[in-house]
């Protein structure tokens, strides 16, 4: 019986790690499929592109739904002057009362950083807005991002750098996303009304099309399929790498590289938005990094 319960064991750690190792990007079309304006949508070999022009954006979304793990795509975003236009890529569940998880890169005039918002519905309810400029050029190569979700938390992470961490405060009476299946999507499209400077920079067609580009698309979560119960993905039967306490919650380094983000690229964080908010919000008051 020791023996056997040394085997189970180091059976379960076997899992947990191997579950959590990196693996190659599979094909768009494995994991993705085109949602609106599919002439927009082109595969070029192993890179997908987005294109923008005066008569649509586009957006693709993912052909399963998921509840926790790890989504990522390496992104080149829009080259040149891309006032005006915003690029997306996101987790969401569906109706007036859905989780989501944003990135949003707000483009910019020739030579302006780019600018990356990150923001949080739980419940239908988002207003959580965090902005900063990204400490490399978006457009020259591809950069990682990706979005890691567990009971615990979500993560937003860029070249496996953290950047923001929403934490589950339920113990606080605050509501946290995970009761929802969430698809991965993304889009281009025009926000010139308010993506740059406020909307003070408007879009130059002239320098149309606006393109976005994508390469090794990963999903390592657990799938949900259509019509399908939650409880195969709580985790009560079954172990998860990214419910592990050294996955879930951030290591020192990873605490000195979120400290170093904020300290030198965040220019907006919502928590700090008296006009908005002239009372704290309730997870501003909790949160040590949000």
């Amino acid at each position: 019986m020791v023996g056997m319960g040394w085997f189970m064991c180091m059976l379960m750690m076997v899992c947990v790690v191997s579950c959590g190792e990196a693996a190659p990007g599979a094909k768009f079309e494995e994991l993705y499929r085109s949602s609106w304006a599919m002439d927009h949508c082109v595969n070029d070999g192993e890179v997908t592109k987005l294109k923008l022009d005066n008569s649509s954006g586009a957006g693709f979304e993912s052909r399963s739904k998921y509840l926790f793990g790890k989504v990522s795509i390496q992104i080149k975003l829009v080259e040149g002057d891309s006032a005006g236009t915003v690029t997306a890529f996101y987790m969401s569940s569906e109706g007036s009362n859905h989780n989501e998880f944003d990135f949003e890169f707000l483009g910019n005039t020739t030579g302006e950083p780019y600018i990356v918002q990150t923001n949080v519905y739980v419940n239908g309810v988002g207003n959580r807005e965090q902005r900063l400029n990204l400490w490399f050029d978006p457009t020259t190569e591809f950069h990682t991002y990706s979005i890691l979700w567990s009971k615990r938390s979500v993560v937003f992470i860029v070249d496996e750098t953290p950047i923001r961490v929403h934490k589950n405060l339920e113990d606080k009476g605050i509501p946290f996303a995970k009761d929802q299946a969430m698809g991965v999507y993304s889009s281009i499209w025009n926000a010139d009304d308010w993506a740059t400077q406020g909307g003070l920079v408007k879009t130059d067609w002239s320098h149309a099309p606006f393109i976005a580009s994508y390469k090794d698309f990963k999903i390592d979560a657990c799938e949900i399929p259509t019509g399908s119960d939650l409880s195969k993905c709580s985790g009560e039967e079954q172990r998860f790498w990214w419910d592990e306490p050294t996955v879930s919650e951030l290591s020192l380094h990873q605490n000195h590289q979120l400290i170093w983000v904020r300290a030198n690229h965040m220019i907006y964080d919502y928590c700090f938005d008296a006009a908005r908010f002239p009372v704290t919000p309730l997870e501003c008051q909790h949160h040590r990094h949000l």
